[in-house]
């Protein structure tokens, strides 16, 4: 998965354009709603949706893949990014939200379960988190080869896991979870192609 996004961001930059994603700004009024003062987002990639965060929270992004950091550090200079891997790279502070957009269905269950209790001791105490990943009502769930349950190989060399809501929920246990659904997310790229596919998203709190 590493060398499939760096060659990715080497060759086409900046994928989806610069707009962040719908999910970015509903997860700014959810932090404000908390009085947030700081913000983690794990795959950061190339500063997409930190840059929403960074005007108003302290924004700390973490990705794996040298090229996207450098685009990010470039086009989002308020926030501060690190190279690592969201599954086990830690800050050596505690924020007060996070911000996780369409990663954690990109491992298999082991390093999903790793990459949700990563952040969570990452998060303070009350710390409210907003992840999305795809859903199981998009097309794609059930194409291609079946690497685990829910888990397909939808295009040559790039599967994702589609999660249904009690699944979802179920990576978050021990948390309070505020809010739970699913939300249609296009995607347009700098020379104006789009595709559209469902999303999930849940909303939590850190409770202990």
């Amino acid at each position: 998965m590493y060398d499939y996004w760096n060659q990715r961001f080497a060759q086409e930059g900046m994928i989806w354009g610069s707009d962040p994603s719908p999910t970015a700004l509903l997860a700014m009024d959810l932090f404000r709603q908390h009085q947030s003062k700081s913000v983690l987002v794990p795959g950061a990639g190339y500063g997409r949706n930190t840059k929403v965060f960074s005007k108003e929270f302290e924004t700390y992004g973490i990705e794996v893949t040298p090229v996207a950091i450098e685009i990010a550090a470039e086009w989002d200079p308020l926030s501060s990014f690190t190279l690592g891997s969201a599954l086990d790279h830690r800050l050596e502070i505690q924020v007060d939200a996070i911000y996780c957009y369409d990663l954690l269905h990109l491992f298999l269950q082991e390093e999903r379960r790793r990459l949700v209790v990563n952040c969570l001791k990452q998060l303070r105490l009350g710390g409210v988190v907003y992840f999305t990943s795809f859903s199981d009502e998009d097309p794609n769930n059930g194409c291609g080869r079946l690497m685990e349950p829910g888990t397909y190989e939808y295009k040559e060399g790039k599967f994702a896991h589609f999660f249904n809501d009690r699944e979802l929920r179920e990576h978050f246990a021990g948390t309070e979870i505020l809010d739970t659904g699913s939300y249609p997310e296009t995607l347009k790229s700098p020379e104006g192609k789009s595709h559209s596919y469902i999303l999930r998203y849940i909303v939590a709190r850190k409770m202990s």
